[in-house]
């Protein structure tokens, strides 16, 4: 009986959730990642098919597990809210994010950055956002989307008073640096802001209750006496 070969099967081909790369480099960087990534997510927090998130590796092409990039935050249309432990888009539905930010760091290159560029723009990004904190210098990129010709990339001129049309906020920057204001014109805070907000508004609901019941009480003791003088309250 003559031997059959062994068949040959391809390895299964795996899709690290890490690149072993930190987040931040300093808590500057990862401060504003934070930032920007809970206040989108606040933002569209009652979309079920809005995902968000921060520092997590997207790979845009199946089979090939060298080609990502973990934008520091990422917005996709179309897709479901949930844990990922990356973003692999023939997963899903072949969407990739619509919008993604990058924040700059002093260990980040130009050459790197100009890598990071030329991926976002390739692989279906239609706004991308590029901010120093350190020289409050920020940058964009319109490649799709709105009024947008098919692969028609365009640097916004001017990101003074930009509007993103794909998510609605608004960029200032100033002496303080950039300030980031969602559609209704609020400004977005840091999580330790949004929890100071957070207890300011639950103080003045408390007060305004406690002045509630003590205006309850005084005309509760006020109706007691003068049924003790022989008047019904009721009836004045």
């Amino acid at each position: 009986m003559v031997a059959q070969p062994p068949v040959r099967t391809n390895p299964e081909i795996l899709y690290p959730d890490s690149d072993g790369q930190p987040m931040a480099d300093n808590t500057k960087q990862f401060r504003w990642i934070v930032t920007l990534k809970e206040n989108l997510e606040i933002l569209f927090a009652q979309d079920p098919n809005v995902f968000i998130a921060g520092d997590l590796l997207w790979y845009p092409v199946e089979g090939n597990n060298k080609l990502r990039q973990a934008p520091d935050a990422m917005v996709v249309f179309g897709r479901p809210k949930g844990d990922r432990g990356s973003y692999r888009q023939w997963e899903e539905d072949n969407i990739a994010p619509q919008v993604v930010f990058e924040i700059l760091s002093p260990g980040n290159r130009p050459g790197e950055m100009t890598r990071k560029a030329l991926f976002y723009q390739n692989y279906g990004v239609e706004e991308y956002y590029l901010y120093d904190p350190d020289s409050y210098e920020l940058s964009g990129w319109q490649w799709r989307g709105p009024n947008m010709p098919q692969n028609d990339a365009a640097e916004i001129a001017d990101m003074q008073g930009w509007v993103s049309p794909r998510l609605g906020i608004r960029f200032e920057v100033g002496d303080d640096g950039l300030v980031v204001y969602n559609p209704q014109g609020t400004p977005f805070l840091t999580p330790v802001q949004l929890a100071q907000q957070r207890d300011e508004a639950q103080q003045q609901r408390d007060e305004a209750q406690q002045q509630r019941d003590e205006a309850q009480a005084r005309a509760a003791l006020l109706a007691k006496k003068l049924r003790e003088l022989g008047v019904d309250p009721d009836e004045l």
